[in-house]
């Protein structure tokens, strides 16, 4: 398994959505808001790319607003597709070849649905994958539970927050590292 680098990922933030958040149990939505914040933070500090996606947002609204606060901070505007798989859309597979990706870290909702079929498709592509399983959600934990397995299994990394954030800081005693850490406490 190689490192994460900063120049060669990308943080893909999948369907994190108002109508699918309040379908989502209290505290797994907390902790998929809070990680993924952290992530989108560590992101901007060590200049790792962002890209988002929003399923059918006609239906399912926008994403949420202290997200899509910290997305248009950085510059991101989400994605809209249809696809539950999100580089079935042209526009996302696109922005992902762009940024020159070789390793993809997910985070988002709905863990069994759009981010495991987003994760396989990810593996089939070539990308090295990595699901964050503390920064993902589903309307119940069975079946955010059963997709932990079904991700190693299409070929993923399932890890957390602070092993993808550390990663990618790859040392302490730095500027990066005095940001990244206090998100972390």
């Amino acid at each position: 398994m190689e490192r994460l680098l900063p120049a060669s990922t990308v943080l893909l933030v999948v369907d994190v959505q108002e109508k699918l958040a309040a379908a989502m149990p209290e505290a797994a939505l907390a902790a998929l808001l809070k990680n993924a914040e952290i992530l989108l933070q560590t992101a901007h500090t060590l200049g790792v790319r962002v890209i988002a996606s929003e399923q059918y947002p006609k239906g399912l609204g926008p994403t949420v607003p202290a997200l899509a606060a910290r997305l248009e901070a950085l510059g991101v505007k989400a994605h809209a597709k249809l696809t539950f798989d999100a580089c079935s859309d042209l526009a996302i597979a696109r922005a992902l070849a762009d940024a020159g990706a070789k390793s993809v870290v997910v985070v988002g909702m709905e863990a069994h649905v759009c981010v495991f079929q987003t994760a396989r498709e990810l593996v089939k592509r070539g990308y090295r994958t990595h699901v964050v399983a503390d920064a993902v959600a589903s309307r119940t934990e069975e079946n955010r539970r059963i997709v932990l397995s079904l991700w190693e299994e299409a070929g993923a990394v399932v890890t957390g927050t602070e092993t993808v954030a550390f990663d990618l800081l790859q040392q302490a005693g730095t500027d990066d590292f005095t940001i990244i850490s206090k998100l972390l406490c």
